[in-house]
């Protein structure tokens, strides 16, 4: 049996991230709690640019409930980061994102993994359907891969 191996043009999004000298730990590659922060950029970019998500004053915003890295390879700096974001599963106020990170001119894949967000209403920290409008916006990731 083969297993897929998704290249990042296989993603229906993708950002470009420029790693940073403090992204390295002593070992020379970057730290594995940097990765989360790579995903959290990918997703808050596509929601913020594409799905109309306001961050700072909107009613309904979007709570990291669930996360999970598996790393296959090191990266470090000074090298690119690509992210590759698709939407494996959308909920009622929930939805689980699949990542991908590449690095270097070769975008070699480094890492994948799970972000998922539940939708709360911003006063009263309870789960809410997620707007109309948006999911639209978040099935245009789907079905990739």
């Amino acid at each position: 049996m083969t297993e897929l191996v998704p290249a990042l043009s296989d993603y229906p999004y993708q950002v470009t991230i420029a790693s940073r000298w403090q992204d390295n730990d002593a070992y020379g590659h970057i730290n594995n709690v940097v990765y989360y922060s790579f995903f959290d950029t990918a997703v808050n970019r596509f929601l913020i640019e594409q799905g109309n998500l306001d961050i700072h004053n909107g009613r309904i915003v979007a709570y990291v409930v669930s996360s999970q890295c598996q790393y296959l390879s090191p990266a470090a700096y000074p090298e690119t980061i690509y992210v590759g974001l698709r939407v494996v599963k959308t909920g009622r106020s929930s939805v689980t994102y699949g990542l991908s990170v590449y690095a270097g001119d070769a975008q070699r894949r480094v890492a994948h993994g799970t972000f998922v967000h539940v939708f709360v209403d911003r006063e009263t920290n309870n789960a809410v359907p997620i707007p109309a409008q948006l999911k639209d916006t978040l099935s245009t990731l789907a079905d990739a891969l």
